[in-house]
């Protein structure tokens, strides 16, 4: 494969708004799959977890840096994820991408945000800095175990689960100060804001154990897509908590969702 390391997708800016790219040796036009990873919002790397194995399908595969929480709150993460698929459209010819051929796949935080660049892609809100004359669309979305709807997540919690209502959850620290004393900034952060029947299809798995992040909140997106009419595929690994799944079926339904939906067209 063809590496690419920390390329900057914003002209001058932080050491956090970088990416890396995989391109396989062979052929041309490659679908892309954009990886974002997980860390409430508050840790972690685009060297995590990166699903290079997709490579050898013939996807190529960018991971992504983005504003942490504790560098700027919201909207600053989806910013910048919308700014790098820009950025990488605006590059398809260079790094031999198949530009109407990109999917998005998080999870956890990288969940949430991926859902919200899926949901986004078709207006221009919070599209912001360079090549605003190009889609942040993609065309589908993997949302592992990913938040989508803020003002809920104590209401749906197990007993034992993380609070989010505080002013120090995750949640909170993201949009800049407790999510029930700032319901609009919190509904402006909650992927469930912005489903319309434009959506991409959708791939959404989730542990039905998860003491992070409540199923119910994959369960209440998933409804509402349906209820739009858009084509969602919802798995739940059941007995698990948040991430590091032993299910063998993941994989493979998570392999021929991006196949079904990145390869067609080309």
């Amino acid at each position: 494969m063809q590496t690419y390391e920390n390329l900057a997708y914003v002209s001058n800016g932080r050491t956090f708004q970088k990416l890396d790219l995989f391109v396989p040796d062979k052929g041309n036009k490659h679908p892309l799959i954009i990886w974002v990873h997980g860390g409430a919002f508050q840790r972690g790397s685009k060297k995590d977890n990166v699903p290079l194995s997709y490579l050898e399908h013939g996807f190529a595969v960018a991971s992504l840096n983005y504003r942490l929480s504790q560098h700027a709150i919201f909207p600053a993460q989806i910013e910048d994820i919308k700014a790098a698929t820009r950025w990488l459209r605006a590059n398809t010819k260079k790094y031999h991408l198949h530009p109407d051929c990109f999917g998005a796949w998080g999870e956890s935080a990288g969940g949430h945000l991926v859902a919200m660049l899926g949901l986004t892609g078709n207006t221009d809100i919070f599209d912001v800095g360079e090549h605003l004359d190009i889609p942040s669309r993609v065309q589908a979305v993997a949302d592992y175990f990913g938040p989508t709807d803020f003002l809920r997540m104590d209401s749906q919690r197990l007993p034992e689960g993380m609070a989010h209502d505080p002013h120090d959850s995750p949640e909170s620290e993201l949009i800049g100060g407790a999510i029930q004393a700032h319901k609009d900034r919190a509904a402006k952060a909650s992927p469930i804001t912005y489903v319309t029947r434009d959506a991409p299809p959708f791939l959404i798995i989730h542990g039905d154990c998860d003491l992070l992040v409540p199923y119910q909140q994959s369960v209440i997106l998933n409804n509402a897509l349906v209820e739009h009419g858009v084509p969602v595929s919802f798995y739940t690994v059941i007995g698990e908590c948040h991430g590091r799944f032993k299910d063998p079926k993941i994989a493979e339904i998570t392999l021929k969702f991006f196949e079904k939906h990145l390869k067609a067209v080309i």
